[in-house]
């Protein structure tokens, strides 16, 4: 499994504080999944957030020299409103659309893929 790159990312989680989470609540029905897909070594899907939330979320969650996320953290996105099983990992962002978010974790024997 190809490591992530922890440069991208905080070194330490920072979770959303209470008052950042309520701004935050307001998008969570508007957060989009993707089907999952597949490759021999990989689930994957991607979330898009509504491109009004990327003005709400904490700017240490964005790296300053490409205006994208960071990946963030286990907490980090589920703080964000982002609901999903156990084992996904942000392991990339969308350059050009800074809302999408790429997920994926191992495959299983209980994988469809």
């Amino acid at each position: 499994m190809a490591a992530l790159d922890d440069n991208r990312m905080n070194r330490v989680p920072r979770e959303v504080t209470d008052r950042e989470r309520e701004r935050l609540e307001e998008f969570g029905e508007s957060i989009h999944y993707s089907a999952k897909y597949y490759d021999d070594e990989f689930e994957y899907r991607h979330v898009q957030l509504p491109k009004p939330m990327l003005k709400a979320i904490p700017k240490e969650y964005f790296d300053p020299s490409k205006g994208t996320l960071k990946l963030l953290h286990d907490q980090e996105w589920r703080g964000l409103g982002i609901i999903q099983s156990p084992g996904w990992v942000h392991y990339e962002v969308h350059d050009p659309e800074p809302q999408i978010l790429l997920f994926r974790r191992p495959k299983t024997a209980t994988s469809n893929g």
